[in-house]
């Protein structure tokens, strides 16, 4: 297709509100036409506030209104699958918050129909769109610290209470793993080029959360190579600045202040000869992820993270909470 676009938002959530809606109208004649909320008095709201012209309860008022191109959703996890599916028959394109469904088979399912109609679908694994995991992906393909032996990720902080409802009492579509270490989990595998053969976790419950749903978490991954890897990933600690260290036999390469929505994140390489600083120069990371998606869906290459990318992450994820129940190494399948 060719410009404009017109979007809607499925969904009047805070992530819509902080970043998306900006990043939407930083894109070449691209315009937000309606937003939909279950309740109709946040949606109103939110049009307001954000500036949007029509707001709705009924996805069907979206859906056939031929002057949307593509539709943003970030409703609860538990509604992408139908929700991506009816966008894609009325032949909308999608960019679906993570994750991008709650089972293998419905991502799968999302994945063909989105294919079977010709629309884009991209999932919105934000990190893999910052600068500083760019510049460390160019490095570590380089060989800049020889074989990769082990990695550490740190993505713990406290979560606001503004983004706490399901998020801690939802055993179906709530908790850590779906919410948080699947943006590890995507990130890894957008930084070592490959999926990881098994995982184990452990798993705390109760600090923040409740009826069992975890708000941290420990777990170690193996991939190709036998290179081994450990997340860290909690709801309860504040004062933690998340990042990733990667270690290889000529050096390390350490990111600091990287884990989060913002265009930040500092990048050090130690080895023989000292440590440096890396220049890292950044970008909004949901500008860049916004402008893959458009250029998509105008024909030309791909969003920034794939519907195959986001049933990957998910499938791992899924592996992890296994793990989690069972005490158990588990294997990991990605169909």
């Amino acid at each position: 297709m060719n410009s404009p676009i017109g979007w809607a938002l499925i969904g009047a959530s805070n992530v819509a509100r902080q970043w998306i809606v900006d990043a939407i109208r930083a894109q070449p004649e691209s315009q937000i036409l309606n937003v939909l909320s279950s309740n109709e008095e946040r949606g109103a709201r939110f049009a307001t506030e954000n500036g949007i012209p029509a707001h709705t309860a009924d996805i069907g008022t979206i859906l056939s209104d031929e002057s949307v191109d593509a539709v943003y959703i970030s409703t609860a996890n538990q509604f992408h699958c139908s929700q991506t599916l009816a966008a894609a028959s009325a032949g909308k394109n999608i960019l679906c918050e993570k994750p991008v469904a709650l089972s293998v088979d419905d991502a799968r399912k999302m994945i063909t129909a989105c294919r079977d109609a010709g629309v884009v679908l991209g999932v919105n694994h934000h990190l893999r769109c910052n600068a500083m995991h760019q510049k460390l992906r160019q490095l570590l393909a380089a060989g800049e610290i020889g074989r990769l032996n082990a990695v550490r990720v740190f993505h713990a902080n406290f979560l606001p209470q503004a983004l706490q409802g399901w998020r801690i009492n939802d055993p179906n579509g709530g908790g850590l793993i779906l919410d948080s270490t699947i943006h590890d989990i995507d990130t890894l595998r957008f930084l070592i080029g490959s999926n990881p053969t098994h995982v184990m976790a452990m798993t705390q419950s109760g600090r923040l959360a409740h009826d069992g749903v975890e708000d941290g978490i420990m777990v170690v991954m193996r991939f190709p190579g036998d290179v081994l890897v450990q997340i860290h990933g909690s709801y309860t600690v504040p004062f933690s600045e998340g990042g990733v260290e990667f270690y290889g036999s000529h050096g390390v390469l350490i990111g600091r202040d990287c884990m989060s929505q913002r265009a930040a994140g500092r990048l050090f390489m130690r080895n023989a000869d000292g440590e440096r600083e890396i220049p890292v120069h950044h970008h909004n990371l949901y500008h860049y992820a916004l402008a893959a998606f458009s250029n998509a869906v105008r024909g030309t290459g791909q969003p920034a993270a794939t519907g195959e990318d986001g049933l990957a992450a998910l499938a791992i994820a899924l592996a992890i909470r296994e793990s989690a129940l069972t005490g158990r190494q588990v294997e990991v399948e990605i169909p």
